[in-house]
């Protein structure tokens, strides 16, 4: 990998260990999950540093965070996207305690699935989830406080915010680490980076810059010109596993997405859904599939495009599964602001 051009040493095994922390937010576990299948690799990496943050693992205080010196943490790896004030905070905490901050896994470099949540309202989703939802019986409509009094204590919860963002909206990040999750070879490449002072320029994702079609098994399948007369997702057709997924009307979002994931789920006869994000050269990873696969359609009158696009009847969890909080669309707000926009 390239150097950052800054003048740091590669960590001295006569010194201390560098400090690293690992910490999630809005998210499914499965980073977390990946860490651990680094399988015999995370022993070496357990060698080489000292863990002083992992919630999911270890028993740590906030307070013994709060008191460590500014940049005294060589690397925090947080993944998750930022839903409440307690994952604001800390991604704030961790920020000013790190050299480094890196954005890990899918929700945390793009908002992720979470952030399909910003296509309602936090008061929409609060009604339904607390008073409207099919199985929910609250005759009170009772919801949780933020803050309330028992017995002389006032426990505090977290509020959540209007919006899901990615870290960078919240932060400054250094570098991303692409996935949902991760792949344990990206992942050891990352800390090996780190460890030995070979990272990238700042800003980098640690992940090939090609799309995921320069390295998929089927590549050769596709034909060079695909008129779509229908969509089919994927359990409503018997996939051939040796023929590229567009050519069978399957919307695989390949074309759109970063490779560097060994195209393990078209390996396993499903479509990309897009977790490694765009490359560097698309701003929206969303409408570059759409455009794609739009210009394509083999029909040309109304009827006939609608028709095929009934296909893809969730468009906005087809193409932006994982980056609607950082593509061109961003949110939707139902509902009046409550005065705060977070």
């Amino acid at each position: 990998m390239p150097g950052t051009g800054l003048n740091l040493k590669p960590w001295n095994p006569l010194m201390s260990k560098p400090k690293v922390a690992f910490y999630w937010c809005a998210s499914c576990g499965g980073c977390e999950e990946t860490i651990v299948d680094l399988a015999e690799d995370i022993l070496g990496v357990v060698e080489k540093v000292d863990i002083v943050l992992w919630p999911v693992a270890m028993d740590f205080k906030y307070k013994d965070i709060q008191a460590m010196p500014d940049k005294s943490i060589v690397a925090t790896l947080l993944n998750g996207a930022i839903r409440t004030t307690e994952q604001e905070e800390m991604a704030h905490l961790l920020r000013r305690k790190s050299v480094y901050m890196i954005a890990y896994g899918a929700c945390a470099h793009l908002g992720g699935i979470p952030g399909l949540a910003n296509q309602f309202s936090r008061e929409h989703m609060l009604q339904f989830v607390y008073e409207q939802g099919p199985t929910m019986v609250n005759e009170r409509k009772t919801r949780p406080q933020v803050k309330f009094a028992d017995h002389g204590r006032e426990p505090v919860l977290p509020e959540l915010h209007n919006v899901v963002r990615s870290l960078d909206q919240v932060v400054d990040v250094d570098y991303y680490v692409p996935g949902c999750p991760p792949t344990p070879q990206i992942t050891k490449q990352a800390i090996t980076a780190l460890l030995e002072n070979r990272l990238p320029p700042k800003g980098s994702v640690i992940a090939p810059d090609i799309a995921l079609c320069d390295e998929c098994p089927r590549k050769a399948s596709k034909p060079p010109n695909v008129a779509f007369t229908e969509f089919f997702r994927p359990h409503q057709k018997l996939a051939d596993p040796n023929k590229c997924f567009l050519a069978q009307g399957i919307v695989c979002m390949g074309p759109a997405t970063r490779s560097g994931c060994g195209a393990a789920c078209i390996r396993g006869n499903m479509p990309c859904t897009g977790c490694f994000g765009p490359t560097s050269r698309v701003r929206d990873q969303g409408a570059k599939i759409l455009s794609s696969l739009a210009s394509n359609v083999a029909a040309k009158d109304e009827d006939g495009i609608r028709k095929t696009l009934a296909g893809i009847p969730d468009p906005v969890g087809t193409f932006y599964r994982y980056g609607l909080a950082k593509s061109i669309l961003r949110r939707k707000v139902n509902l009046p602001p409550t005065g705060n926009d977070h």
